[in-house]
C-alpha cells in the first residue's frame, strides 16, 4: 500500500493540480483489492489536517492552497499565532475577531489572508478546528442566581466558561474546579461546561499546587496494576544476575548529589592511569533489569516519559519501590549498573571507553555542599570522615576543568542563569527564596554526565542502530539577525549573523558580557533566539553544546528516553538485536522522542508555574517593604525588575510620576521629557512592594529611588 509520505510529496509538487481521489487512485495504481484501504488513508490524512479537501472533491496540501495546519497559541489578550507545523514555514500571526471558536493549543486549519512583503509574517484567520486541546479546564467558580462562570487558570484560554445551574455539581464561588466543555464557543458565544471535580477553596493550604497538577493533567497517583508490578519486585538481585556482570563492588564509588534527592541515578569514579591519563567511569543505574517492554510499569513510564519536581513535591516517572528503592544507588548496598569507562587524556579527548553491564556497591552517598565544602574551603570535619576519598575529589576537580576547557574552546555555550531554591515550611507557606547554589561539586557531576552522554551516542550512532538522540537544531536566521540588531545597542556584534552562527561566537559574546549591567537581558535573549532541545531519532548535533553527538543516558529513573536506550544498549551487548527487532525498534524510538519531547514541555511549564506562584505568595508577606534590584527588560508598559533572590516584579510607566517618561524601544529604555533623566536595562534600583496577585502570579513595584 502507498505510503502517507508518498502521497504528502506528489501533492507537493510544483505540477500538481488538486485531484479526485479516483484520480489519486490512478495516479497509484491502487488496484480494486486495496481500493478502500486508500480511500481511508485519504480520509484519515483530510482528518488529521494533513491534505485538504475541496468543496468539488479535490485532495490538495494545505500550503498549495494558501492554508497552514498548526497549534494554536493564544494570547490573554484574544491575539494569536498558528504555530506551523511545516518546516520553513513562519508563524501565522490571527487576530482576536478572527478565531472562530478556537481556543489556545487546538490544533486548527488557518487561511492567510495577507502576507508581508518580504514573505516572512503573515496574517490569517482560522477556517477548521482539527483537534480541541482544552475539554478539561481548571479555574475559579463564580456563582450567581441561576448559573456560574469558570474563570480559566490559563490566562491564554481568554474566555469564562458558563455553566448552568443544573452542573454546578456542589461548586460553590470562590472554589477551585475542573468544568468539561459540553458546548464549544462559537464567534461571539462562550463555551459552555459542567463542573466535574471541585479542589477546595482558592485560599486553602494546597489548593493552589493541586489546581496546577490538575491544569496541567499530571497524574497524581499510579494505577494499581502498575504499583502491583512495582511491589512484586524482589529487593535482593538473583546470585546469577551478578555473576554474569562484571563485579565494580571493590571500587571506590560515589554518587553526588543534591541533599533533598532521593532518586539516585548516577555514581563516579575516578583514577589516574599510568600513562598520566584519567579513568572515569559513570555507572548508571539499570533500570532497564525492572522495566520490561510492554508492561504495565514501561506503559505508565512512558506515558509520564519525565518526573516532575514542583516546589512542594516529586510526580515521579516511576513508582517509589523503584525509584528510590531498588534502582536508586543508595549507599552500601548491591545495585545493578550500565557503567560507562573512559579514557580521557590531558586535552579532554576520549582515547578509549566501554559500554558494559555492572554491578556495585557506593561507598558514599555525598551531597554537592559536602564535596564543594571538601574542595572550596577544605573543611575540616568532612575531610577527616571522608580522608580517604579526598585525592578522588581533587582527581575529579582536575578533570572536570579540562573536561569543560576542551567544551569552552570548541564553542559550548553555557547559560549561567541564576536558579532559584524556594524554601516552605509544613504548610506550603514559603519561608525563604535566594539564589541555588552552583558550586565546583555540581559543575564536576555535570562535565562527567556530558561527556558520558556524547560517548554513548557516538558509540551507537557509528554502530548503526535505532537510537534516542538528544538534539539542538541551528537557530533561525531571522531570530538571530534581530538579536544581532538588538545587542548592536550595547556595542556588541555577533560574528556570522548574516549567514551562519556558530556557537563559538555567541559562547564569544557570553564572556563579554559577564558581570555586566546587561548580562542578564542578553543571555535570555540569546536564548529565546535558539530552538528548543528536543529528543528525536536523527543524529542532527546539538547546536547549544557544540556536540556532534548527544543523547540522555544518564538519567533513567526520571527520564523515559534514557531507560529507552537503556534497553537498546542491553539487547545490544548481549546479541539480540535481529533485523527483525531493529526494523521494530525504528518505530519504538520515534514514538518515545516525539512523547517525551511533548511531555518535557509539559513538565517544564509547570515546574515554572508553582515557582512563580510560591515567589509571589513570598512577596505578598512583604507589601510595603523595600528591596534593592537591577532593571532586567523593558517594554512599552513599563520595567521589569529583578531582586537579588530571583525574584522578579513589574514597576508600570503610570506609577512614574516625576516626569513623563518616553519608551525608546531601539535602545529599550525609558527616557523622562523634561529631566532626560533615563531608565535602562542594567540600571541599579530601589523598589517597593505594592501589590501582588498570588493567583496570576504577578508582582508589582515602584522605584523608591535609584540606585
Amino acid at each position: 500500500m502507498i505510503s502517507r509520505e508518498k502521497i504528502l510529496e506528489f501533492m507537493r509538487e510544483k505540477a500538481y493540480s488538486p485531484m479526485l481521489d479516483i484520480e489519486l487512485a490512478e495516479v497509484f495504481a491502487i488496484g480494486p483489492q486495496e481500493i478502500g484501504k486508500f480511500y481511508s488513508i485519504l480520509d484519515d490524512m483530510e482528518q488529521k489536517g494533513e491534505i485538504i479537501k475541496t468543496k468539488k472533491n479535490r485532495y490538495a496540501a494545505p500550503e498549495r492552497m494558501n492554508l497552514m495546519v498548526g497549534k494554536l497559541q493564544q494570547h490573554a489578550k484574544g491575539y494569536g499565532f498558528l504555530l506551523s507545523e511545516l518546516e520553513g514555514y513562519s508563524d501565522v500571526f490571527i487576530p482576536a475577531s478572527d478565531m472562530n471558536g478556537a481556543m489556545h493549543n487546538d490544533r486548527v486549519i488557518a487561511r492567510v489572508i495577507k502576507r508581508s512583503s518580504d514573505g516572512k509574517k503573515s496574517e490569517g484567520e482560522i477556517i477548521r478546528i482539527i483537534e480541541r486541546a482544552n475539554k478539561e479546564v481548571v479555574g475559579t467558580f463564580e456563582s450567581s442566581k441561576n448559573f456560574g462562570f469558570v474563570v480559566p487558570d490559563d490566562r491564554r484560554i481568554n474566555m469564562d466558561i458558563y455553566i448552568p445551574k443544573s452542573e454546578f455539581n456542589g461548586a460553590k464561588d470562590g472554589y477551585k474546579v475542573v468544568a468539561e466543555i459540553t458546548r464549544w464557543p462559537e464567534a461571539r458565544r462562550n463555551p459552555e461546561g459542567r463542573i466535574i471535580e471541585v479542589i477546595g477553596h482558592k485560599d486553602d493550604v494546597g489548593t493552589d499546587i493541586l489546581s496546577i497538577i490538575k491544569k496541567y493533567k499530571l497524574p497524581e497517583e499510579f494505577p494499581k496494576k502498575v504499583e502491583e508490578e512495582a511491589q512484586s519486585i524482589p529487593e535482593i538481585i538473583p546470585e546469577e544476575e551478578i555473576a554474569r556482570r562484571r563485579d565494580l563492588r571493590h571500587e571506590r564509588i560515589v554518587t553526588i548529589d543534591g541533599e533533598d534527592a532521593k532518586d539516585l541515578d548516577d555514581a563516579v569514579s575516578v583514577q589516574r592511569l599510568p600513562n598520566g591519563n584519567y579513568l572515569l567511569g559513570v555507572h548508571i543505574a539499570d533500570v532497564s533489569f525492572y522495566v520490561k517492554e510492554g508492561k504495565p510499569l514501561d506503559k505508565e513510564a512512558l506515558k509520564r516519559a519525565t518526573s516532575v519536581y514542583l516546589v512542594d513535591r516529586v510526580i515521579p516517572m516511576l513508582p517509589k519501590k523503584l525509584s528510590n528503592g531498588v534502582c536508586s544507588l543508595n549507599p552500601k548496598v548491591d545495585r545493578l549498573t550500565l557503567s560507562v569507562t573512559m579514557e580521557i587524556d590531558k586535552k579532554g579527548k576520549v582515547i578509549q571507553h566501554e559500554i558494559f553491564e555492572s554491578v556495585i556497591r557506593t561507598c558514599e552517598r555525598m551531597t554537592y555542599t559536602d564535596v564543594s565544602d571538601i574542595l572550596e574551603k577544605q573543611d575540616e570535619t568532612l575531610m577527616k570522615r571522608y580522608d580517604y576519598l579526598i585525592a578522588d575529589f581533587r582527581l575529579m576537580e582536575e578533570l572536570c576543568k579540562i573536561l569543560r576547557k576542551r567544551r569552552e574552546d570548541r564553542g559550548s555555550i553555557d547559560f549561567d542563569f541564576d536558579e532559584s531554591k524556594i524554601i516552605l515550611d509544613e504548610n506550603g507557606k514559603p519561608i525563604e527564596v535566594r539564589k541555588a547554589e552552583r558550586r565546583i561539586a555540581n559543575r564536576i557531576i555535570e562535565e562527567f554526565m556530558l561527556i558520558c552522554n556524547e560517548t554513548v551516542a557516538e558509540h551507537y550512532y557509528w554502530a548503526n542502530i535505532p537510537f534516542v538522540y538528544r538534539i539542538h537544531e541551528d537557530p533561525d536566521m531571522e531570530k538571530i539577525e534581530n538579536f544581532n540588531k538588538f545587542i548592536h545597542n550595547f556595542g556588541y556584534h555577533l560574528k556570522g549573523a548574516t549567514n551562519e552562527v556558530h556557537p563559538k561566537s555567541l559562547q564569544d559574546l557570553l564572556k563579554k558580557v559577564e558581570g555586566k549591567k546587561e548580562e542578564r537581558i542578553i543571555n535570555t535573549l540569546m536564548l529565546r533566539s535558539l530552538k528548543q532541545a528536543r529528543y528525536s531519532p536523527e543524529c542532527s548535533g546539538h547546536f547549544g553544546l557544540a556536540a556532534q553527538y548527544y543523547s540522555h543516558f544518564t538519567s533513567p529513573i526520571r527520564r523515559y528516553p534514557d531507560l529507552q536506550i537503556h534497553r537498546i544498549i542491553r539487547e545490544s551487548l548481549s546479541g539480540k538485536l535481529t533485523e527483525k527487532r531493529i526494523e521494530k525498534l525504528k518505530g519504538i524510538v520515534a514514538k518515545t522522542a516525539e512523547k517525551s519531547s511533548e511531555r518535557e514541555r509539559i513538565a517544564e511549564e509547570a515546574e515554572r508555574e508553582t515557582e512563580d506562584l510560591k515567589k509571589a505568595e513570598y512577596m505578598s508577606y512583604h507589601i510595603g517593604e523595600e528591596f534593592d534590584g537591577i532593571i532586567s527588560s523593558v517594554t512599552s508598559f513599563g520595567m521589569f525588575v529583578e531582586l537579588e533572590n530571583t525574584i522578579e516584579g513589574l514597576v508600570r510607566i503610570s506609577s512614574l510620576i516625576d516626569d513623563y517618561y518616553i519608551y525608546d524601544p531601539d535602545h529599550h529604555l525609558f527616557r523622562g521629557e523634561r529631566t532626560k533623566k533615563t531608565y535602562r536595562i542594567g540600571d541599579e534600583v530601589r523598589v517597593k512592594v505594592v501589590h501582588v496577585d498570588i493567583a496570576q502570579q504577578e508582582i508589582d513595584f515602584v522605584l523608591v529611588s535609584q540606585g
